[in-house]
């Protein structure tokens, strides 16, 4: 067996399209997705345009809103000071609305996401790059080496597994990974290409500020990419401070 080069250091999913992740102990990855990641869209209730906090300022305090499942599968929303709410409903879609400043509605991207007494709109589903975006501290440290004035916290770029290993001087190691395959636990994944990076990445979230530096350093040193998409060879339940190892 290999040795390990790193161990799982957070675990997150995302129940809602660009809003708040979900850190988590434990996932539970299948072939094609994690359990509970991504099951909902926010919409423009005016035009049913789904959220792009990338693409339009509008969208900009979409992120700074949480998520969380609960034990029934069921979505509750919160915006920031306000308490949980359950969604999709009035109430909620009345607390979103209210701050982001124009009528927005949470919608279930397939019937069976929601609860059995939704009977309201669904939303087309965001694309689904990979089943698995993964990230390393050794790639944040990188990033903080070109850029120490900035916040490269994990939250500004959305992966599902961000993995603890040594930093490696002058790269970002994970990048240089495509092709192979990791173990983590009993998760078999094999690595399929790197993390394109977009406009989302430099938008303020709760704890750090807006700034367009940290995606121009990693357009300039590192082809627009930060982090890697995994597909899964093995599903398997993954917790933190499980090993990761090359196969």
């Amino acid at each position: 067996m290999q040795a390990a080069i790193g161990v799982v250091a957070q675990l997150w999913r995302y129940p809602a399209s660009s809003l708040a992740g979900e850190r988590l102990d434990a996932i539970s990855v299948g072939p094609e997705t994690i359990d509970g990641d991504r099951l909902f869209g926010l919409v423009d209730a005016s035009n049913d345009e789904i959220a792009r906090p990338d693409r339009d300022a509008k969208w900009h305090k979409v992120p700074r809103i949480r998520t969380r499942l609960t034990g029934d599968r069921e979505l509750e929303v919160a915006v920031p000071g306000g308490d949980w709410l359950s969604a999709p409903a009035a109430e909620s879609d009345r607390a979103v609305s209210a701050y982001l400043g124009f009528a927005a509605s949470i919608r279930p991207f397939r019937r069976e996401n929601a609860a059995s007494s939704y009977s309201g709109p669904l939303t087309a589903e965001r694309y689904r790059k990979a089943p698995i975006h993964l990230l390393t501290t050794a790639s944040l440290a990188r990033l903080r080496a070109l850029h120490p004035e900035g916040a490269a916290d994990p939250r500004r770029f959305r992966a599902n597994i961000v993995v603890d290993m040594p930093a490696v001087e002058g790269s970002f190691p994970e990048t240089e990974w495509i092709g192979r395959k990791l173990a983590i636990g009993e998760l078999l994944l094999t690595i399929s290409e790197p993390c394109r990076r977009c406009g989302f990445t430099i938008i303020a979230q709760g704890g750090f500020e807006n700034d367009p530096a940290i995606l121009r350093n990693l357009v300039r040193h590192n082809a627009h990419n930060l982090g890697v998409y995994c597909t899964v060879d093995r599903p398997a339940h993954v917790e933190v401070g499980e090993m990761m190892r090359f196969v």
